[in-house]
């Protein structure tokens, strides 16, 4: 089998992929969509991070591609739907770099508070800048979160080991961590925090979430910061907030536009103002971060291919199969309509086959049953069950 991975993944991923037994082609950038449609002919597996998008032409022109590892948090570069209706499973890491993430925007407060970009631009400038004017302790301030999920929740236990006072926003019904106080909504926690930090995902409902109206209702000489999406926020009016001097710093790592290679020019609004620290998406890049990435991520991929496991797949129904140890397995996504599961069980009865273990998830109009058994299904009861109008996918193992 192979694997294509792009965007400079950890060699990690290369190693774990290679002993499993998986011929790994490696591309240092994203690749564009044409070239992505031609790199994909007979690539069972694809390996990217935020800068490639995998659509519904690239899925349909990939009939060979069982699986699509996100290395990163966000999946929104996939189109999941067409993904799931061709059974392509789709793996990130949802958890393996929000430390490194929590520890870059806790560095950006700090920094922001006390003024160190201009700070230190004036120094590589030759000027003597030794004045406290404008720089305070983070201890005693007030953090608003807003998206309380992995990160902002850590976020939140850190910020409160600094002695920062949390308040947090999200729509989903979260339990407060520590003395956080859930804010009712949005602009409540914009009037009461001093510093605003965004880790939202990169639904399509969160286009524009943050804007002009957004900025106007922060507390003048507010802190803000994006670790999150880039088409979440409004840049051009946090320009004009910082330039009036309503807004005192911002940190931003994502960017609705972002180069897709090494060293290509970056553009953007928000380029030399004072006190706005501007990083290249790196949130989630330190070397810890990225080998663990590299390694969950390959190691759900290769458990999807070889033994059928879809745990913790965003677009597909979740099995998380036990270790096969001399049975023969059997993996059958299907159409969620009622009488497949009956009609598979009449082929192994039929078949004289003893069933060992069977295990079955639904997720909206999809089902994935994996059935362990005492002996393989014939070539001819296999075919039937490929034929049947509510299969996507039949594998064995």
């Amino acid at each position: 089998m192979k694997a294509l991975v792009l965007e400079n993944i950890h060699p990690t991923a290369v190693d774990v992929l290679r002993s499993r037994g998986y011929e790994v082609e490696l591309r240092s950038g994203a690749l564009p969509e044409d070239e992505l449609v031609e790199s994909l002919d007979g690539v069972q597996l694809l390996g990217i991070r935020s800068n490639t998008t995998v659509t519904e032409r690239v899925l349909k022109s990939a009939p060979d591609l069982q699986a699509i590892g996100c290395f990163c948090i966000g999946t929104n570069q996939v189109d999941l739907v067409a993904a799931a209706e061709r059974g392509v499973g789709v793996f990130n890491a949802p958890y393996s770099n929000t430390r490194s993430v929590v520890e870059l925007v806790i560095g950006e407060i700090i920094a922001l508070a006390r003024r160190l970009p201009e700070k230190t631009q004036r120094m590589h400038d030759g000027v003597w800048d030794k004045s406290a004017r404008g720089s305070h302790e983070v201890r005693g301030r007030t953090l608003g979160i807003v998206g309380y999920g992995n990160i902002g929740t850590q976020l939140s236990n850190v910020a409160e080991a600094l002695g920062m006072r949390v308040v947090f926003y999200d729509k989903a019904d979260r339990p407060a961590h520590g003395n956080a106080r859930r804010m009712a909504s949005l602009g409540e926690l914009l009037e009461t925090a001093d510093v605003v930090s965004l880790h939202v995902d990169g639904r399509p409902g969160n286009a524009g979430l943050f804007g002009a109206a957004e900025f106007a209702a922060m507390k003048p000489r507010a802190l803000f910061i994006n670790a999150s999406r880039g088409m979440v926020v409004d840049y051009d009016s946090l320009r004009s907030h910082v330039l009036s001097g309503h807004i005192a710093g911002a940190a931003v790592d994502v960017f609705p536009v972002e180069p897709k290679a090494q060293g290509e020019a970056f553009e953007s609004v928000l380029r030399g103002l004072d006190n706005v620290i501007l990083t290249p998406h790196v949130g989630g890049s330190t070397q810890e971060a990225q080998e663990e990435i590299g390694r969950f991520v390959a190691e759900k991929l290769a458990g999807f291919t070889l033994q059928g496991s879809t745990a913790l797949s965003v677009n597909l129904p979740q099995v998380l199969t036990p270790a096969l140890d001399g049975e023969h397995r059997l993996g059958f996504l299907h159409h969620n309509v009622p009488g497949v599961l009956a009609n598979l069980n009449a082929v192994f009865a039929e078949a004289g086959d003893n069933v060992i273990g069977q295990h079955l998830s639904t997720r909206d109009h999809l089902g994935y049953v994996v059935t362990d058994a005492s002996e393989p299904l014939s070539a001819a009861a296999v075919d039937e069950l490929r034929r049947s109008e509510h299969c996507v996918w039949l594998r064995t193992w």
